[in-house]
């Protein structure tokens, strides 16, 4: 289930963030926070499954989302649990979702899954 952030959830956020590679040191980790907390363009959610395992962040601009982090605890992947994160955010969007650099192969491991169904 994608659940909106809401700062009581800071620590399950900032932890499944920092499995990003670009969000390990906890100074750059701390600065996306602050962007996702004060920056109302800037959106995070949590997935839920029996406890929080995912986390994904979207910046929308101009009519569309970006997806700038998506991540799923590692005793969690291979279980279909991004794929689901993404489809439900699509879902629950105004706008086309797409992908920044650090998240476009992902997003196209999504579609190519999509096409195989």
């Amino acid at each position: 289930m994608l659940v909106p952030y809401k700062s009581l959830n800071q620590k399950i956020a900032m932890g499944l963030l920092s499995f990003m590679p670009k969000e390990k040191e906890i100074k750059q980790l701390t600065k996306t926070m602050e962007r996702y907390e004060n920056d109302p363009d800037w959106k995070l959610y949590l997935w839920k499954e029996d406890d929080f395992v995912g986390v994904l962040g979207i910046v929308i601009t101009d009519g569309e989302a970006k997806l700038q982090h998506i991540c799923v605890n590692p005793s969690y992947r291979k279980e279909g649990i991004g794929k689901k994160m993404v489809q439900e955010l699509k879902r629950v969007l105004p706008c086309d979702l797409k992908p920044t650099t650090d998240t476009e192969s992902f997003l196209l491991c999504c579609k190519e899954g999509e096409k195989n169904r």
